[in-house]
């Protein structure tokens, strides 16, 4: 039986006014066998994010999920996602976006392996479920290409690294080092775990794509970015 009691979700935000409050309340749905403490890192949101989660929490007071709100200043979902690495206290770290792409009700799929001792590190794959769609070829063609050239760096055989869906073992991920603050922290932390020789167990999971009229704040440089990240730590000592 396993000994972890608590998951930490990590929510970093940025300008999610219209997203970030479904995203809560679905989280007081889920149903785990653990503990859960959620962390949103308010990343300096110009809108009306910090409101929309204040009241929020203001209107859901709960013994079920522990919520937790950091403002900081805007450095990017790197920055962000290290800050609430730092304050998280649970055996089991997953980071959750904002935005509504992602559903929190797999998060069974993706911690089981942890609790089960079969993984260290669990990536919910969207290539691994054939029925999920993608908001536009150039990021579907973009997240197949940092896959592809991940695999070949570290000689692994993952199928989706720039999944959102990261999730770790507490003890794990606080023991790597972690220096990027932009998206590209995703390759960075995939680099640094295969070089250590952990393996990246995936599960599938479902994927709502939003576009970039609704939200969407990934970039073609970010694509370029993540190559050269997974590069440079691929041969950093």
């Amino acid at each position: 039986m396993s000994s972890m009691k608590k998951l930490s979700i990590l929510i970093p935000a940025y300008n999610e006014e219209k997203t970030i409050e479904f995203v809560l309340k679905e989280l007081l749905k889920v149903r785990i066998p653990l503990e859960k403490e959620v962390i949103i890192i308010n990343d300096g949101s110009t809108d009306g994010t910090k409101a929309v989660i204040e009241n929020f929490l203001g209107n859901n007071k709960t013994n079920d999920v522990e919520f937790i709100l950091i403002n900081k200043p805007n450095g990017g979902k790197g920055s962000a996602v290290r800050k609430g690495i730092e304050k998280s206290t649970g055996d089991i770290i997953i980071i959750q976006d904002a935005d509504m792409e992602y559903n929190p009700h797999e998060y069974s799929s993706l911690i089981g392996p942890i609790l089960s001792e079969k993984a260290k590190v669990v990536y919910g794959s969207r290539s691994l479920k054939k029925s999920n769609e993608y908001s536009h070829l150039s990021f579907l063609l973009g997240g197949r290409l940092v896959t592809f050239m991940t695999n070949l760096l570290f000689f692994s055989k993952i199928t989706d690294e720039p999944t959102c869906y990261k999730t770790f073992r507490a003890d794990v991920i606080k023991n790597i080092e972690l220096e990027r603050d932009k998206f590209d922290w995703e390759p960075e932390v995939t680099a640094k775990i295969l070089k250590k020789g952990i393996k990246i167990y995936e599960v599938p999971i479902s994927y709502n794509p939003r576009h970039i009229s609704e939200g969407k704040k990934i970039r073609w440089r970010d694509g370029l970015d993540a190559i050269l990240t997974l590069i440079k730590y691929r041969f950093k000592d």
